[in-house]
């Protein structure tokens, strides 16, 4: 387990955490991405937005 960068609660890891994986913290339910594995840290997720077809 880790801390939620966005709520400090707890962020529970897959057993074989994978580099760009995402998570959400069970507290905030904030999107996180996996940013190293060695050690494991976490960065919120970024945003997807919509291209509208252009």
């Amino acid at each position: 387990m880790i801390s939620c960068p966005e709520c400090d609660g707890s962020v529970t890891l897959p057993d074989a955490p994978r580099l760009s994986e995402i998570v959400e913290c069970g507290d905030c339910r904030s999107e996180l991405e996996i940013v190293t594995v060695e050690p494991v840290l976490v960065a919120l997720a970024p945003e997807i937005e919509e291209d509208w077809g252009e």
